[in-house]
């Protein structure tokens, strides 16, 4: 556990292995959140965004089978086929 001096202008220091661990580089934000038994320091993540028309086609499903309605699905017709499987 590290102890931080605060300086005369409110400043703390992180100790360098502690921030290569965490990946802080120079401008890294950190949220301080008050708790009732002190602070809580936690890393502000920048999280990029993406157009979602540009991840149109990445995922693709394999058509298997005639597609089936919601009406012509019997739950009974599973059990019978789990237990000819096992036979």
């Amino acid at each position: 556990m590290s102890t931080l001096l605060v300086s005369s202008k409110g400043q703390i220091v992180l100790p360098a292995a502690l921030r290569r661990r965490l990946g802080m580089g120079a401008g890294a934000r950190i949220e301080v959140i008050e708790e009732s038994d002190g602070l809580k320091l936690r890393v502000v993540r920048s999280v990029a965004t993406a157009d979602i028309a540009g991840m149109a086609g990445l995922v693709k499903a394999p058509a298997r089978g005639v597609p089936r309605r919601l009406e012509g699905f019997d739950p009974a017709s599973l059990l019978t086929r789990s237990r000819r499987g096992k036979a």
